[in-house]
């Protein structure tokens, strides 16, 4: 199998979140950068299971400047066989998917996976738009991917149920939790990953479709207040006027 897998850099689950001066970005100094999550732990750890399985080869895809190496070489220590990193900047879902979807488009990819969404956006919108522009089929949320003799068995989660897909040829899935079980690079990946080859290209021009007019931070959460449990009344009052939910 030939698959592509599309990796994000997010901030750390940990980080303390600040925007600039102007609310218009976000304030990534002294802050910690990670691999999305979903794009490790499933897509990318099950894309390796399954080249380990049927044999051929994984590459990682990444927009973003060099920053983003680290990132990018600690997929090559997973397992994946080469890397790409568009060198751009990610302004936005559009330009994103955009990028692959022109990287890809003649590479003959038998499937293309990436994270259900970012832990930093929650958007999960790349991944649809990428199957648009290369006309694949997509399937979003899987939980378990089996490929035998060509055809893909997906397993999603559904309101009340388990929905199966069978997909004959390319496409493209978002991958949730349940897909595979996280790996840790050993000290041989490591070493390998500094050897494996890592391609940047220039981005194409792509139309701006989304510009971002701000961010703001939640209100700060209240104290907790303690009430006596023998003051039932003091409990409602509290629950009707102050927290609105009765």
């Amino acid at each position: 199998m030939k698959i592509l897998v599309c990796i994000s850099r997010t901030p750390e689950t940990t980080a303390k979140i600040s925007f600039s001066a102007d609310g218009k970005s976000f304030d990534g100094s002294g802050v910690s950068f990670i691999m999305n999550p979903y794009d490790e732990w499933y897509a990318l750890v099950r894309a390796v299971e399954l080249k380990e399985k049927h044999g051929g080869t994984v590459t990682v895809i990444h927009v973003g400047t060099a920053e983003s190496d680290t990132v990018i070489r600690k997929a090559l220590a997973i397992g994946a066989d080469d890397a790409v990193r568009i060198d751009a900047e990610a302004r936005d879902a559009f330009f994103v998917a955009n990028q692959i979807g022109h990287f890809a488009k003649d590479q003959a990819f038998d499937a293309i996976l990436l994270g259900k969404e970012t832990i930093d956006y929650n958007g999960n919108e790349v991944g649809a738009m990428v199957a648009e522009l290369l006309d694949l089929p997509y399937i979003s949320y899987a939980s378990s991917l089996q490929v035998d003799d060509g055809t893909a068995t997906i397993k999603r989660d559904i309101e009340g149920g388990v929905e199966v897909v069978k997909v004959s040829g390319a496409f493209v899935l978002s991958a949730a939790k349940g897909l595979a079980e996280q790996r840790i690079p050993n000290m041989r990946g490591i070493m390998m990953a500094k050897r494996k080859p890592l391609q940047v290209l220039d981005p194409i021009d792509v139309d701006q479709q989304v510009t971002v007019e701000g961010f703001s931070l939640p209100d700060e959460k209240s104290a907790v207040k303690m009430v006596d449990p023998e003051n039932m009344d003091e409990l409602v009052r509290l629950l009707h006027e102050e927290a609105k939910v009765i």
